[in-house]
């Protein structure tokens, strides 16, 4: 089968590799144009970029460049809306990561673990004009541990939705489309605002927020500081690895060590 391919984040990629090693041709991957990275702000290609040039395919990173017509267009985490041009060349597929129609939108995975959720789902879906309103051909749940971060539910939904395309590219006929049924949630982009700590949650929800954004920025006796790790234990936050401003991650014993029998204070 001649696909095109669009996506653009790390855990796109071993979904990408499996459509490659079944042996469908590739004609084109899209994904997001390089940006800056680092202190020095070096332009860096996403990973699908640096993936599609490994293995010698042709790689755009303008959607306006779009002019191909293949058997079928095959989307993951691509962040970019879809024109006419597009949805009009070929059927397109997406894989999204929610159990749709709950948490449509940009960041299905970090809202479920945000929101303390212990079961999510993978679905292979139609992608229509309206985002991620499409009728669902696959779906595939999946348990959500209470400690899983938002890296080890990525890592999940790439080995699901790997499996998912390969089996529907497969034999698309044999897959019939499914409505989606219930009211609609929608996700929002996560900002550097999320990830402070407001002490007067609950420590699931401090727990939550860490594991879904990758760390919880507040300060400790004055200082400002990183919280990278953390769980719960008999309704009490513990705090496992940290990071102060300007210094390299460490345990929180280390940490604790460090202040020499200071009282800690949380917070302003």
């Amino acid at each position: 089968m001649k696909l095109v391919l669009m996506g653009t984040n790390d855990f796109v990629v071993p979904m990408f590799d499996a459509i490659l090693n079944a042996g469908h041709e590739i004609m084109a991957v899209f994904t997001r144009a390089p940006r800056p990275t680092g202190r020095k702000h070096v332009l860096t290609p996403s990973p699908v970029h640096n993936w599609a040039s490994e293995n010698n395919l042709p790689v755009y990173t303008n959607i306006s460049d779009y002019n191909f017509s293949p058997d079928m267009v095959v989307v993951v985490s691509y962040g970019v809306i879809l024109r006419d041009n597009v949805l009009n060349s070929a059927p397109c597929i997406n894989i999204h990561p929610s159990d749709l129609p709950k948490y449509r939108g940009p960041s299905p995975i970090r809202s479920a673990i945000y929101n303390g959720d212990l079961e999510s789902a993978v679905c292979l879906m139609q992608i229509t004009a309206d985002m991620d309103a499409g009728d669902v051909y696959m779906r595939r749940k999946f348990s959500i541990g209470e400690n899983d971060t938002n890296a080890d539910v990525e890592k999940i939904v790439s080995e699901i939705g790997s499996d998912m395309l390969v089996k529907y590219l497969e034999n698309p006929s044999a897959y019939n489309a499914t409505p989606q049924i219930g009211t609609p949630t929608y996700t929002r982009k996560f900002t550097g605002a999320d990830e402070i700590i407001d002490w007067r949650r609950t420590p699931h929800q401090i727990h939550n927020q860490i594991r879904a954004i990758g760390a919880g920025r507040t300060k400790i006796n004055g200082a400002d500081v990183k919280i990278l790790d953390t769980r719960v234990e008999n309704n009490r936050l513990e705090i496992l690895r940290i990071q102060p401003a300007g210094k390299k991650p460490m345990d929180w014993r280390s940490f604790v060590n460090g202040l020499h029998g200071a009282e800690i204070k949380f917070g302003k």
